[in-house]
C-alpha cells in the first residue's frame, strides 16, 4: 500500500501544436507512449514533473535533433494520479531495481551476451539503454509473480546539463520525469497558459 503515492501531479509534454491539439479536442485520444531502447524509465507516456518550461524546451531540442521545421512546439499538461508508483527516490524501489538490475547481468551472462550500456555525447548518457533494460526487467519479474500488481506509472529524479554555478551538484536541467504506463493514471488534459515561455 505504501508504494501507492497519494494525490495528483501535474505533468507537462513536449510536443508540437498540432498533436496538442488532437488530444485535447478528442476524448478517446492520448499522447503516444514511447518505447524506445533508450527510455530512462522505460515504455511509457514521458512527463515532466510540474515543469512546462522543461518541457517546452525538449520540444524545441527534440524537434532541432530531427530537423523538424514546419512544426510549432507546443506543451500539453496532465493531471496524473500516480496510483502504484515506481518511486525511485524511495529506498525499497531502489532496492527492487537493483535486483532487476543482477536478475538481467545473470540472465545475459547465461546466454553470454553484453549488458547494455548508456551513451551518450555528453557526461549526461541521454541515451539509457542499461536503464531501460533493468527497469524493462523490473516489470517482466514483477509480471511473473501470481498476486504482483504492475507498477502504472515510474518516477525518478535527473541531473542533467552543466553545472548551474562552478564547484556544485546542481545542474541547468535537473528534473523529475514521470512515465505513465497505465493510461487510466491520466485523468486529463489541459493547455497550461503561456506564462512559462521563455
Amino acid at each position: 500500500m505504501r508504494r501507492r503515492l497519494p494525490g495528483w501531479v501535474l505533468g507537462f509534454h513536449g510536443t508540437d501544436s498540432k498533436t496538442v491539439k488532437e488530444v485535447l479536442n478528442d476524448p478517446t485520444k492520448h499522447l503516444n507512449p514511447s518505447k524506445n531502447s533508450w527510455d530512462w524509465l522505460g515504455d511509457g507516456i514521458y512527463f515532466w514533473e510540474n515543469d512546462p518550461v522543461r518541457a517546452k524546451t525538449f520540444a524545441k531540442e527534440r524537434m532541432l535533433w530531427r530537423g523538424i521545421k514546419r512544426k510549432k512546439p507546443a506543451v500539453i499538461g496532465a493531471i496524473i494520479d500516480l496510483g502504484l508508483c515506481l518511486n525511485l527516490f524511495d529506498q525499497p524501489a531502489l532496492r527492487e531495481l537493483k535486483a532487476a538490475h543482477d536478475v538481467l547481468e545473470g540472465d545475459l551472462a547465461t546466454l553470454g551476451a553484453p549488458m547494455p550500456k548508456n551513451e551518450g555525447k555528453s557526461a549526461d548518457l541521454v541515451l539509457r539503454h542499461l536503464d531501460q533494460a533493468v527497469i524493462t526487467k523490473l516489470h517482466s519479474i514483477r509480471e511473473a509473480i501470481p498476486e504482483t500488481q504492475p507498477y502504472q506509472t515510474v518516477r525518478a529524479g535527473f541531473l542533467e546539463g552543466a553545472e548551474l554555478f562552478p564547484g556544485t551538484a546542481f545542474r541547468a536541467k535537473n528534473h523529475i520525469q514521470i512515465a505513465v504506463r497505465d493510461l487510466r493514471c491520466i485523468k486529463g488534459y489541459f493547455l497550461p497558459r503561456d506564462e512559462f515561455d521563455e
